[in-house]
This record gives structure tokens, sequence and C-alpha cells, in this order.
């Protein structure tokens, strides 16, 4: 036990009796385990002793500073600063004692990376995707995880001690996961021919290519979020993520979800439309209180990027999405001339669209059955 006076240092003020012992009881069990009295101060003042355990259980001991990284990697101090903003962290400070061997093992992959082949810009590249990918990881595992593992009048001492066995047994199934997804997703990208007969000749990655790009988003959102708690709101998105994951069966790829919308990209334009026909009527019938989609559909050169995709299809499926009639699929007429037989086609006027040259020919899609829509035709 240390010797520490913790009423003295102002780090039980407030508490009493049991709750009073229990934060004794941790602040003495990190103490022991090497936490600096700075340390453990801060971690009162944000409110984060709780979940100190388990960050020691992630980052381990970390007494490097980034400029002693880099050197024991042999990397330049630059480039890891570089990845580690890349990968949306806060910029260290060079003497900041905040790094361990992982880190080191970590700068020594990065300079591996580059050393096979890869471009620098290409790698940070890479690591911009992957922050952001893992940001938004992190956070759904550590809401899961905290809502699974927190009891009603738990002792600090006690939910930091489960938290950090639970972070033990977990975390490493957690990256043996992502270790598999990535490879899945991977071996996809190649099974759908990433590299073609063409960049084999010139041995140069195409730039854009012809591809038609969904966008279906919820309607009435923004009024929603205005009526509606902000766990609620959350659930509806993570509704839409499920339904578009859910039909996005290969040739249809889902890019991204962004809250309100998801963007679907393919190849091939009739299993595209099929894809948000299906994603709207599910809309349609799904629970009491789900809002109502609305999709665009928009064909032409895009290029692919770092997981995601730019060019006027891209833009236009945007626009054409926004002037939508809830519960219907607009397409532009370059959709629609390729797949004009599929589908059950009504007019829905010459739009204007924000930040499109010109007027655009615009057709609502419907299957021939006579499903998803209400087969009043003309749309404006």
């Amino acid at each position: 036990m240390s010797d520490v006076d913790w009423e003295k240092e102002g780090l039980v003020e407030g508490l009493e009796s049991a709750e009073r012992d229990a934060r004794i009881e941790l602040l003495e069990q990190l103490h022991d385990d090497g936490v600096e009295l700075g340390e453990l101060r801060k971690a009162v003042e944000e409110e984060r002793l709780t979940l100190l355990p388990v960050e020691r259980v992630i980052g381990g001991d970390c007494d490097m500073t980034p400029k002693e990284v880099a050197e024991k990697a042999g990397v330049d101090l630059s480039l890891t600063q570089r990845n580690w903003q890349a990968l949306g962290l806060t910029r260290l400070p060079e003497d900041a004692r905040v790094l361990g061997a992982r880190d080191v093992e970590a700068a020594q992959q990065l300079k591996n990376l580059i050393d096979a082949g890869l471009p620098e810009d290409g790698v940070l590249s890479i690591a911009r995707v992957m922050g952001e990918g893992m940001a938004r990881i992190s956070d759904a595992v550590l809401d899961v995880a905290g809502q699974a593992f927190l009891n009603a009048g738990e002792s600090e001492h006690d939910l930091a001690v489960r938290y950090a066995d639970a972070a033990r047994y977990l975390i490493p199934l957690l990256q043996e996961q992502l270790d598999y997804v990535c490879n899945l997703h991977m071996r996809e990208g190649i099974r759908t021919g990433y590299i073609n007969a063409t960049e084999r000749a010139t041995g140069k990655l195409e730039g854009a290519r012809n591809v038609g790009v969904a966008f279906a988003d919820l309607v009435g959102f923004t009024k929603l979020g205005e009526n509606l708690p902000p766990e609620e709101i959350g659930g509806l998105a993570g509704e839409l993520a499920d339904l578009a994951a859910d039909v996005s069966q290969s040739p249809v790829r889902l890019v991204k979800t962004i809250g309100d919308a998801a963007m679907l990209v393919s190849e091939d334009n009739e299993a595209l439309i099929e894809a948000v026909l299906e994603m709207v009527g599910r809309a349609d019938e799904a629970r009491e209180g789900f809002p109502q989609l609305r999709a665009g559909v928009a064909y032409g050169p895009a290029l692919s990027r770092a997981g995601d995709w730019y060019g006027r299809p891209v833009n236009v499926a945007s626009r054409v999405t926004s002037v939508a009639r809830p519960g219907s699929v607009l397409v532009h007429a370059d959709v629609r001339d390729a797949v004009e037989d599929r589908f059950q086609w009504s007019f829905a006027g010459k739009r204007k669209l924000k930040g499109v040259k010109g007027e655009q020919s615009l057709y609502r899609a419907r299957q021939r059955n006579g499903s998803n829509g209400d087969g009043s035709g003309e749309d404006d």
C-alpha cells in the first residue's frame, strides 16, 4: 500500500463511506502498478479514473517519446508524425512520454510498407481511411461494451476491474476479426476484377470508370432530429445502415452511410436499381415509426479513391435524391436509357438540379409487377 494521503491530494473529495473506500482502493491499486500521482489526478479531474485500467491494458507501458520511437524504428520523425495525424490522432509533442513498444513496431511496419514500393502519399492516404474507419469501429465497440458491462450502483473499483478484465479478453478477439474482415474485403476486391487487361498492358490503373451511383436517404430526418431523443435518432441511422448492407449484394456495393443517407455503386445499373427499389420497398413495410426512404440514381465516369467515389454521377445522384418523392426511386435519363426494358417507367419531368449544368430528364423506376409504387404516373 502506498503512503499517499489521498484526502490531502484532493482525490476523494466529496465522496463518503463505501464510495470513498472504493475510490481509495482503485487509486492504491493503480499507484502500486506504477501510475504517477499526476496522471491519477488528471484522470480524476477528467472523470475517467474508472477507464484508466483499460487504457493501461490497451496501451501497455508507455514511456517513450515520438522522437525515441522514430529513432528505434529507423524512421524519419516527420513521417511518423504525418502518419499519426493521418490516422486522425492529435499531433504529439516530440518529448511527450506516451508511446511504447507497440508504437515502435507500427513505425517499423510503416517503413516496411514504403520500402516495399508503396508511395509515401499513398500510405498516408490509406492511413486516413483506416483512421476514419477505426474511429467508428472503436466508438461502436465502446458503446456496446460500455452498456454490456455497466451495472447500476457499482463502485468505481469493481467497474474498473471488470472493464479491464473484459478488455484483456475482448481486444485480441476484435483484432482477429479486424484482420479477417480486411482480408475478406481485399479478396472481394480482387475477385471483382480490380485490375483489368488494359491496366496490365499499360502498367497503370485506370482513372475514372463508368459506374452507377445511388443515394437513399431517410425522409424528414432533420425534423425527426428536433423531436426525438438522440438515442432514437442513432437507432434509425443504424437501421438504415443494416438495410443498406442487406440489399448490397454483389455486384452492388455499399460505399458508406452518412447519418440519414446510404451510398451504393455498381457497374451493373440493373442490379443497382433493383437494390434501391428493394431498399425503398422494405422501408415502406418496416416497423411503425420508421421513415420512408427516397432514392436517386445516376450513371457516368467516376473515380474510386481511398474507399470513396468522386465525379459527376456522385453529384447528380445526390441532387436527384433531393428532389425525389418519399417512397420513390428517381433515375437520371442516362441510367433509364441503359435498362429501359427491365423496369416500368414514368416521366418525372425535366429538373434543374443544384450545381448541375442544364435541365436533367428524370424518370421514376418501378418493378414491372407493379410493386414499389402507387402507379400514379408522373412525379411532378
